[in-house]
């Protein structure tokens, strides 16, 4: 089937102006005109076109220039060019410009409609490629999360079908596996939409503060206090409230936050009345929370009341052909973050890529594609900016029992197992440029514990 397109013809030649114009209207064609490169410009400039049709020498603004504004702005546009003045260094050059073809003058009345018709059937194929790679990113994407495997597809389709709900939602997994993602296309395909997403590191404020960022203050409640102070409840009123690291809120507060799921309000600390609010929450932990609550770390109540849907983000390991994918997406999105033109990364890279386990998950892929984007000296990403993975990537390991010999005198072993911590936080902060959350999952521990930890042994790792 012959394919039709809008077409616009630049030629400053009235008579071959006209020729054309006809020509094509009478073959089904939409078709604009211009009367020189200027003025095709500006027509390129308010609208997009299947095919444009250029001569080569005109006064002012030639061809060539027309070629260069068309693929500029319209990349999948495609270009004939016409000229009575054909020489092997024109035609060379429209051609390394994009040109899809070069015809001379005088040509042909069927030259010039096999010309147009190979032309506009090449720009349907490129249309319906992009069309059906959108159509493959579209589904293999959940809001910022990408995936093609069976895992994720099933965890984009629970998380479609939970999102229109009020209820409370549990978000289990490792620690950089994207739970914060999960919960934030939760709330983004929610009728909340519109409202405040508010997060916040459970594990990251104190326990003395925890309570006043939740709930809020009012002026004078507690030394320090010198203004009232809306808390995060408040600030996701009618949105979305997500408690990362929900595990590390003490007992006393687990008791606060129960109340607060169950009535719908909250009280500010140093208020008497209590206030309404609609938020609706999500919790996360990179811990087993029905054994939290079986050892008695975590209050059986409020587990039964967060966990009415729980959704679990697998590990990266486990779905290694989400790595490609993963790839080219951090590629193209650290790339514009960059202003790098990082157009493919080299076989051998991406077989490195998949290869590695990734204990630091999809975080721990984003920042290594973060890494090599940097490097790179080519538009190509290869393995000299990749890290060798059997060396220095991952959680940080020592060895077991054997790795180390008991001297014939004995040993002080709390002091021992002191220094081979001690020693171990240093390079914990020491590879990750002093991020002590980074540090902390590197060691498999949570931030409280790190900071706990580093203010144990004082010196070398103090604040």
């Amino acid at each position: 089937m012959a394919h039709t397109g809008r077409i616009l013809v630049v030629e400053d030649e009235r008579s071959m102006r006209e020729f054309l114009e006809i020509l094509l209207k009478r073959n089904g064609h939409q078709v604009s005109v211009a009367a020189g490169g200027e003025a095709g410009c500006q027509l390129l400039d308010e609208a997009e076109f299947d095919l444009v049709i250029t001569d080569l020498k005109m006064p002012g603004v030639g061809g060539l220039q027309v070629l260069e504004r068309t693929k500029r702005l319209h990349p999948h546009t495609e270009i004939i060019v016409v000229t009575a003045f054909a020489t092997a260094e024109t035609a060379i050059a429209a051609m390394k410009q994009g040109a899809y073809d070069y015809l001379t003058k005088p040509f042909k009345v069927d030259e010039i409609l096999v010309a147009v018709s190979r032309a506009l059937e090449k720009r349907a194929l490129v249309q319906e490629n992009v069309t059906l790679r959108e159509e493959l990113r579209s589904r293999f994407r959940l809001d910022r999360m990408v995936g093609r495997s069976e895992a994720m597809q099933k965890l984009f389709e629970l998380i479609r079908k939970i999102a229109a709900t009020r209820t409370s939602v549990v978000i289990l997994g490792e620690s950089g596996t994207g739970k914060e993602l999960v919960a934030r296309a939760i709330h983004t395909l929610s009728d909340r939409a519109e409202r405040p997403f508010v997060a916040v590191n459970c594990g990251a404020i104190p326990d003395t503060l925890m309570e006043s960022e939740l709930f809020g203050h009012l002026k004078g409640a507690f030394t320090g206090a010198t203004q009232n102070k809306a808390g995060l409840f408040a600030a996701a009123d009618g949105g979305t409230l997500f408690l990362d690291e929900i595990t590390e809120i003490s007992s006393n507060l687990q008791v606060k936050l129960l109340r607060a799921l169950q009535e719908r309000q909250i009280k500010p600390v140093g208020a008497v009345k209590e206030q309404e609010l609609d938020v609706r929450i999500v919790a996360a932990s990179n811990q087993d929370l029905e054994q939290q609550v079986a050892d008695g770390r975590f209050r059986s109540d409020l587990f039964y009341r967060l966990n009415v849907i729980s959704l679990t983000v697998p590990p990266l390991r486990a779905r290694k052909q989400d790595i490609p994918l993963l790839v080219e997406h951090f590629v193209r999105k650290l790339s514009a973050e960059m202003g790098r033109s990082i157009r493919a990364v080299s076989p051998e890279a991406m077989s490195r890529l998949c290869r590695w386990d990734y204990p630091g998950n999809v975080r721990e892929l984003e920042n290594t594609i973060e890494r090599a984007v940097t490097l790179t000296a080519t538009d190509v990403l290869d393995t000299d900016c990749l890290p060798d993975f059997r060396h220095g990537s991952g959680p940080i390991r020592v060895t077991g029992p054997t790795g180390a010999g008991l001297p014939e005198h004995g040993l002080d072993l709390d002091a021992y197992m002191s220094d081979v911590e001690h020693q171990l936080l240093e390079q914990a902060l020491q590879r990750t440029g002093g991020n002590r959350t980074e540090a902390a999952q590197l060691l498999g521990i949570t931030l409280r514990s790190m900071r706990y930890r580093m203010a144990k042994h004082g010196n070398g790792v103090e604040d």
